[in-house]
């Protein structure tokens, strides 16, 4: 099978800062006359075409040496933090902007919703432009009638589908936008975050439709900050930075990889020796913390519902047998539980020793996304009603979004930074 998109070393330079002048047709008949002899001065006096060119202006490459290929019928994620390219890559895509360098191959009718209203002509009604932008995709009259219904149906815009776009608010545009790059059947759907605008019930609705489109074995091209909606759609996803590619994988490797390069947190693990958030009155026995998720490494972010353990190690001046405290906190310091094996008495009858490592393990994290902080206590068995050793938010980390339903969706942030799935009946 051959790929519907191929993109080859693409690259895109644009340069900042240099302001054209106003001139009339004759001065700029007069200035392409004598470009050739201004250009020989300029060489004479060691300035070729590009130090002029450059002269108060500068250059950035919002892509460079980009390649990848894209199979029919695939659901292809780009996610990368603001300004790496992800946006001007699509415009290449859709032949917006052209590359300063490579090419870009695509085999197929190509429909793109990439910013509200794109392609839409502001003094023609909504039944207008659903005909043109049609006609530009290269679709018969018969083929956009068919789905006029539809179209309109799906953007909620009966009642003003004769009203010129220029009086629709940026709901109504996008809806209408979406709907129309959706429904007109092209091979190729290149979708910038049309999920930042509009309400959830219309978030819901353009999951809905993304994925019937997918189902129907076309392919897509789909931006998003929304790491769940990537997760749920997408069968492959490119990591952008910098206007490079960093990365191609299985959605949740390269979410994670991008969430665990960008938030950083604490990366993990974190030395307790010197820790500012030590209570003045602890003796200093616990050295380092470290986090571990479903690798065998220290992470400072994870998945939602995924496993965390945390171990702390000690080094006491005398024996003990260590029991742990840990609580769990938002960045706000609002404590949302606490564990301890002081609590169930695990290691009670262990055997005495200054130095070793005491952890514990959450099978399932039920956390919303975020930023959240561990504080820590630390005694002794032998004393059960002393704390030795006691650190406010030993150490942070970050739970990043994850497809836990099955839908792209997630309760609002609004509701609390607890994820608890239920069982629902009807009847």
């Amino acid at each position: 099978m051959q790929p519907i998109i191929r993109v080859h070393n693409l690259s895109k330079r644009y340069r900042i800062g240099r302001v054209e002048p106003y001139r009339t047709l004759r001065e700029s008949i007069v200035r392409s006359v004598t470009a050739p002899v201004r250009l020989a001065r300029e060489m004479i006096a060691g300035r070729g075409r590009d130090g002029a060119r450059q002269e108060g202006e500068r250059q950035m490459w919002a892509l460079r040496d980009v390649s990848f290929d894209v199979m029919p019928g695939e659901v292809l994620g780009l996610i990368g933090r603001n300004g790496a390219g992800k946006s001007t890559l699509l415009k290449v895509l859709s032949r917006i902007t052209e590359p300063s360098s490579g090419r870009a191959e695509i085999y197929g009718r190509v429909g793109s919703l990439l910013e509200v209203g794109t392609g839409f002509h502001l003094e023609l009604t909504g039944r207008e432009n659903i005909y043109l932008s049609g006609a530009i995709l290269g679709m018969r009259h018969a083929e956009i009638q068919r789905k006029f219904d539809e179209i309109v149906a799906f953007a909620e815009v009966e009642k003003f589908v004769d009203t010129p776009v220029k009086h629709y608010s940026s709901g109504m545009h996008v809806r209408l936008g979406f709907s129309v790059a959706a429904h007109l059947e092209p091979e190729i759907l290149l979708v910038d975050e049309v999920l930042a605008v509009g309400d959830a019930a219309f978030q819901k609705k353009c999951l809905g439709k993304m994925g019937d489109v997918a189902r129907a074995g076309r392919t897509i091209i789909f931006v998003s900050h929304n790491m769940a909606s990537i997760e749920s759609l997408c069968n492959s996803c490119l990591l952008i930075s910098s206007g490079r590619l960093e990365a191609r994988g299985e959605p949740v490797q390269i979410v994670m990889r991008y969430m665990a390069s960008e938030l950083g947190a604490d990366g993990g693990i974190r030395s307790l020796v010197d820790h500012h958030g030590r209570r003045r009155d602890s003796i200093p026995i616990m050295t380092s913390i470290t986090l571990q998720s479903d690798a065998n490494e220290p992470v400072g972010s994870m998945r939602m519902g995924s496993l965390l353990s945390a171990s702390v190690e000690f080094s006491a001046a005398q024996r003990i047998r260590p029991f742990l405290g840990i609580c769990l906190k938002t960045a706000e310091g609002m404590p949302l539980f606490a564990v301890s094996n002081r609590w169930t008495n695990d290691g009670a009858d262990s055997q005495p020793t200054m130095t070793g490592t005491i952890g514990c393990s959450f099978e399932w994290l039920p956390l919303m996304p975020g930023t959240y902080v561990l504080d820590l206590f630390l005694g002794d068995f032998g004393d059960p009603y002393r704390v030795l050793d006691y650190i406010v938010e030993a150490i942070s980390f970050e739970v990043v979004p994850a497809d836990l339903l099955g839908t792209g969706m997630l309760p609002r942030s609004t509701d609390g930074p607890i994820f608890w799935p239920a069982t629902w009946t009807f009847g």
